[in-house]
């Protein structure tokens, strides 16, 4: 049972490695491939867009898959697409592969999930854990692993180092004791306006939108920020910056007893965004160590109030929890991939400065939005 787990823990931080790989290398893949920064942000936010969709997607062609056969097949896919990646040697070609992998990434995760809840079902919400510590330490480690590679050798080994990892994890998914099938949400129209009808669910939805909007925003401009304070800074250099990104790690095992400091999920959730606001306008800052060390605060009010948002969302219905949750990841992922994206238009006509301004305005928004609307989530 342990070994199942370590490899399905592997699997996930491999394919979130791949996902975020991609993110400090963004002003030299732009450099290379003489593009702007809008298409250059479209590497990882095409990704995040077929995530968004999946849950639709595949639960309309796949309601149910041998998840060890999908899992073979699309990590195959990975290996294949990371290889040509490195070959890659024009924007158009790089971007049609990173859309290869965008439709098999929600694929592996799903099945890696569907895994990991039915190989022991007796510690569902310890496995669930499991997941989202992975996946954080995943995104962590695929940033910072192709920002050192990229610096010392070339961007091209970093997606030849990412082959190698995924055919050790197809080798190590043919040695994984699970025959069972992947099932998926096959959502219906009505079903979708019952669970919008109740305005708790609204809410939620659109605070993880807006978050993550804001989160991935930053995030995906961020290597191109340090690039315009100063162009000495390797992409190693860039990828340390993401080590906050850790702290998600350290939240989402310590949620609980942040929940119970606040008194409730609610006032956390207000609390935490607040926070969020805050350190997001100090971050016009530029001073790099300054940055560095904002960047921990501001994963740490993301991370908390994505925490608490799953939880509350996995609290208000008994029934439909995997309708609830699969929406909770559409609604958090259009908002990553949007979030991937737009801002950067926003930054290169207007600026680092304009952009964090608008990111605040929205955040007041949910404040407001979330401040109006607590007495609905007395009863939770």
């Amino acid at each position: 049972m342990r070994i199942n787990l370590l490899i399905i823990v592997y699997c996930i931080i491999v394919v979130l490695s791949i996902m975020y790989a991609t993110q400090p290398l963004q002003p030299l893949l732009a450099k290379e491939f003489d593009i702007s920064v809008i298409k250059a942000s479209q590497f990882t936010a095409v990704i995040m867009l077929f995530l968004a969709i999946s849950p639709i997607i595949y639960g309309y062609i796949l309601e149910k898959v041998c998840a060890k056969k999908m899992l073979i097949r699309a990590s195959s896919i990975l290996l294949i697409t990371n290889i040509f990646l490195g070959l890659a040697n024009s924007y158009e070609t790089f971007l049609f592969l990173r859309v290869c992998e965008a439709l098999v990434v929600p694929a592996i995760l799903t099945s890696l999930m569907s895994i990991l809840a039915n190989i022991d079902k007796k510690n569902i919400k310890f496995n669930m854990s499991i997941y989202v510590a992975a996946t954080v330490f995943g995104g962590l480690v695929g940033r910072v692993f192709s920002g050192f590679i990229a610096t010392n050798f070339s961007y091209e080994y970093v997606f030849y180092s990412l082959s190698v990892a995924t055919l050790f994890s197809i080798f190590l998914i043919n040695k994984l004791d699970y025959e069972g099938d992947a099932t998926m949400v096959k959502p219906k129209i009505k079903d979708i306006v019952y669970i919008l009808n109740d305005r708790r669910f609204v809410i939620v939805y659109f605070i993880m939108f807006c978050m993550f909007f804001v989160f991935a925003g930053v995030l995906n401009v961020l290597p191109f920020r340090v690039k315009e304070i100063s162009e000495s800074f390797s992409e190693f250099q860039i990828s340390l910056l993401y080590l906050g990104y850790g702290m998600g790690i350290v939240v989402s095992l310590g949620s609980k007893k942040i929940v119970n400091f606040f008194r409730g999920e609610v006032n956390t959730m207000l609390v935490a965004i607040s926070f969020f606001l805050f350190i997001t306008i100090f971050l016009t800052n530029e001073n790099i160590i300054y940055l560095f060390l904002l960047l921990f605060l501001f994963c740490i009010g993301m991370f908390i109030v994505h925490t608490v948002s799953t939880g509350l969302a996995n609290s208000m219905k008994s029934s439909q929890k995997s309708l609830t949750s699969g929406m909770y990841l559409t609604f958090y992922y259009l908002g990553g991939a949007t979030g991937s994206f737009f801002p950067s238009i926003i930054y290169k006509h207007f600026g680092w400065d304009i952009m964090l301004y608008g990111f605040v305005f929205i955040l007041f928004i949910v404040i407001f939005f979330v401040y109006k609307n607590k007495n609905l989530f007395s009863k939770v």
